[in-house]
């Protein structure tokens, strides 16, 4: 068995400090080896390409991306929707799940799906490391079972301080949108509502209930 130390206590003393401190997830979300308080982006890196599963770093801590498969059709909608309006006008890039960035020293997270434009690009070209220090201009995430609400909050306050304009968040059991300008006071949009791009993507239209739209296709009647 591989013994687990702290060479250095993220959050606190103890592993329900880390757990609050990560905003009261999961023990089981936590990877242990590396030790908390140790992780890089190295191991970040690694670990999707040997074992193929996602991890976010928060202070030295890997923290699993957990999503399911109605929320990768959510994302996958809202992807496409993105896609279809930025890359004709050649705005920018849309990255999926797995496009992990450097939010900070330290701090790299994986929006389930972000707008990054030209301007914030350096070279005015995508970039080629495997996670970039580039802040989107939108950062989208797509509530799962395991998130709870004072990890999205957290994230928020990442997202905001590192210089995000815009933020999505997507719940699929509630079947809206919540629209953040700022960490706080968001707007409620439900499925009679039309999401748009704001400031950020101004023209950019997408109805609310086509973003959950999958979750109730059926297959054909038998003839």
């Amino acid at each position: 068995m591989t013994a687990i130390s702290f060479s250095r206590p993220p959050n606190g003393i103890s592993l329900g400090d880390l757990l609050e401190g990560l905003g009261g997830i999961s023990p089981y979300r936590v990877r242990m080896v590396p030790a908390p308080g140790t992780a890089t982006e190295e191991d970040v890196i690694a670990l999707e390409a040997s074992e193929d599963r996602l991890y976010e770093l928060v202070d030295g801590v890997l923290v699993e991306k957990v999503m399911g498969f109605g929320e990768s059709m959510i994302a996958g909608a809202i992807l496409f929707a993105l896609r279809a309006f930025i890359i004709p006008r050649n705005l920018g890039l849309v990255s999926a799940p797995d496009g992990m960035v450097r939010l900070s020293k330290g701090l790299v997270r994986g929006p389930d799906v972000a707008f990054v434009s030209w301007a914030r690009l350096p070279g005015g070209s995508a970039p080629t490391a495997p996670i970039p220090s580039i802040v989107p201009d939108l950062a989208v995430e797509v509530l799962s079972q395991s998130n709870t609400p004072r990890e999205m909050e957290r994230k928020r306050g990442e997202y905001f301080r590192a210089g995000v304009r815009l933020v999505w968040i997507v719940d699929p059991d509630s079947r809206t949108v919540a629209v953040f300008s700022g960490p706080e006071n968001p707007r409620i949009l439900a499925a009679t509502d039309i999401l748009d791009g704001g400031e950020i993507l101004p023209g950019f239209l997408l109805p609310v209930r086509e973003i959950f739209a999958d979750l109730d296709r059926r297959a054909p009647a038998a003839s």
